[in-house]
Formats: structure tokens, C-alpha cells, sequence
């Protein structure tokens, strides 16, 4: 194969390669909660997406947990908040970004299949419909105060 023919099909490899996660999408001030005993536990994060294009956090998954879904609180009957699963995900818009916050919208962990304290690391598998799987190190932190959601 020439140089020129080599070159050609390696630029027509890339361009036909998706995007990753790494590349369009930054997770930034991320901390998890599981407070002693409890039964679940979450995560929060602000997910920034540098891609012009708007994409769509689909789903999550980690080995501390049995089964984790997305969430997000919505005020019930009588004004009572609730905590409702998100199957649809979350939007996260081109070049904007989503908050996933106390209150509001998160990452919910059911069934914790180890103990998790304050000072521990967890892996998060984000899984967003465009971009693709991002591995997050989320430090749990049970003591750390938070904003109200934004979102």
C-alpha cells in the first residue's frame, strides 16, 4: 500500500470513530453519600459537556451496589417530595453542563454489596447515549454540605 492510500485509511478510521466520553464530556466536584446503615446511598456531580451537540446521561452502574438508577425528587401529593426514577435519563445540553444535586437530580446506588464510609472511593460507570461509558472515582463524603439543585 503507498503512503498516500496508507494515509487516507487511517484518516477515514478516525473520523469514523465515535466520540468517547473522555473527549466530550468533564465530570467535575463529584462526592457520593452513604450514611451508616442505609440501605442506598448517592452521587453528585456537575456534568459538563464540551460536544456542541446536546447528549443524555442513560444510565449508571457500579460493583458497591446492587442496582443503580437515575433519580430525581419532584414534590408529591400534599407537597411531599418524593424520590422518582428517571428510566429517560438526564439532558445534558451541547457545550452547557447538568447538576446532579441533593434535592434534585442524582445517581441512586440500592443494595450496597460492601460497607462504605466517609473517606472511600467508589467507581461510577456513567453511560451517556452519544458519548458512551466515562469510569468516574467518586469519594464518598457524608459530611460535606451542598448547594440546592440548580437544574
Amino acid at each position: 500500500m503507498t503512503f498516500l492510500k496508507t494515509s487516507l485509511a487511517a484518516f477515514a478510521i478516525a473520523i469514523a470513530q465515535p466520540a468517547f466520553a473522555a473527549d466530550t464530556i468533564v465530570i467535575k466536584d463529584a462526592y457520593a453519600r452513604f450514611l451508616p446503615g442505609a440501605k442506598a446511598g448517592a452521587a453528585f456531580m456537575v456534568i459538563e459537556n464540551l460536544a456542541p451537540e446536546a447528549d443524555r446521561l442513560v444510565g449508571a452502574s457500579s460493583d458497591v451496589a446492587m442496582r443503580v438508577e437515575l433519580h430525581t425528587h419532584q414534590a408529591g401529593e400534599g407537597g411531599m417530595m418524593q424520590m422518582l426514577h428517571v428510566p429517560e435519563g438526564f439532558a445534558i445540553p451541547g457545550a452547557g453542563e447538568h447538576n446532579l444535586a441533593r434535592g434534585g437530580d442524582h445517581v441512586m446506588m440500592m443494595g450496597p454489596t460492601r460497607s462504605i464510609v466517609s473517606g472511600d472511593t467508589l467507581t461510577l460507570t456513567l453511560s451517556f447515549e452519544n458519548a458512551g461509558d466515562l469510569v468516574v472515582e467518586v469519594p464518598v463524603d457524608n459530611a460535606r454540605a451542598d448547594m440546592a439543585p440548580t437544574n
